[in-house]
């Protein structure tokens, strides 16, 4: 046999294993002349699974024990993203939430995927409380920011995706903007949950973890490109295990990682630019950091405290930081190649 022959078979079974995870994660197979996931030209790909803290615990994977549906209206994503059985959900245009600001409440077992670049949820976001098993994934969510707000959006808690008590979530290749509260916010011991390859862009807060007593939460954080945003990049509460890599922080004007509380951080190869206090902790908190690149930063750089080791849970790739901006600055948010 030839060695040509032997790597086709090889490429096909690959290709094979490939479809039958993204079927159980209710993402299509590719079809022939498909982008493969990958940026660009020397750019790292991204796995159509869950990974991290997400991975963990029986694993997430959403909707995919459900039938597949595709909507282009709000009525249509909201009695789907509501029911109580299991959905893969793929949205195929901007939906625009009604009324303003709403947060749809996603129930178990979910998946809400955008149809390549098409699906925006405009005006609204969604909101997971006491749930497991869901996957959000590949969509725009924007524009809740109202102009008459206080500077610490109080009036008007609108954010892009709100979690509660929520168990095994995948947050993946979305970009959230513009929202009036926070991008994300992952509350009252919100655990096993990855972000990853995400645009968090144009936000007062960008990413709060916390509100609780308890030491509970896992959650991994990587490749994710957060730019443009003030406060809570992320502001990390009471995390047993947070593990942040390979983001890459932009232009903010607050603080960048803070380790609160009883946290412990492990920050790895991320690459922070013109970014104020990129990483610090308070007295009670831990946080190591290795390997990461600043450059045109200002303010606090504080490590101490023994962590964790995160191999110790799952395995993991990291990309180089110097290479860490091409990576993400061309891979993440929405792709043409997913939800189709």
């Amino acid at each position: 046999m030839s060695k040509t022959t032997v790597t086709r078979r090889w490429a096909l079974l690959v290709a094979l294993v490939a479809a039958l995870c993204g079927s159980l994660l209710g993402v299509p197979a590719a079809r022939a002349g498909d982008a493969a996931p990958a940026a660009g030209p020397g750019v790292a790909a991204w796995p159509n699974t869950p990974d991290g803290f997400a991975s963990t615990s029986g694993g997430t994977t959403g909707g995919a024990a459900g039938p597949t549906v595709t909507v282009t209206n709000f009525a249509d994503l909201n009695r789907y993203a509501t029911a109580s059985t299991p959905y893969v959900i793929r949205v195929a245009a901007p939906i625009t939430v009604t009324p303003f600001g709403h947060e749809i409440r996603v129930t178990s077992n979910k998946t809400i995927v955008g149809v390549g670049t098409s699906g925006h949820i405009v005006n609204g976001g969604f909101f997971l409380n006491g749930v497991s098993n869901v996957i959000i994934r590949n969509l725009t969510i924007r524009d809740t920011r109202m102009p008459d707000d206080d500077p610490g959006d109080d009036a008007y808690d609108y954010d892009g995706i709100q979690m509660d008590g929520a168990n095994r979530v995948w947050i993946d290749h979305n970009r959230i903007e513009r929202m009036n509260d926070g991008l994300i916010d992952s509350r009252r011991d919100t655990t096993n949950l990855t972000v990853s390859w995400n645009i968090l862009n144009e936000g007062n807060k960008s990413f709060g973890i916390g509100w609780t007593e308890n030491v509970t939460a896992r959650i991994t954080i990587h490749h994710n490109w957060i730019r443009n945003t003030n406060s809570r990049n992320p502001s990390t509460d009471n995390v047993a295990y947070a593990h942040l890599y390979n983001n890459y922080m932009q232009n903010i004007t607050g603080y960048g990682n803070y380790s609160r509380g009883q946290t412990r951080m492990v920050i790895e190869n991320g690459y922070f630019q013109n970014v104020k206090d990129p990483y610090y902790r308070d007295s009670t908190a831990t946080l190591t950091q290795t390997g990461s690149i600043l450059t045109g930063t200002t303010g606090r750089q504080e490590a101490g405290g023994t962590t964790f080791n995160p191999r110790d849970f799952y395995s993991y790739t990291l990309d180089p930081a110097s290479q860490v901006p091409t990576i993400v600055g061309q891979g993440a948010g929405p792709r043409p190649d997913i939800g189709n």
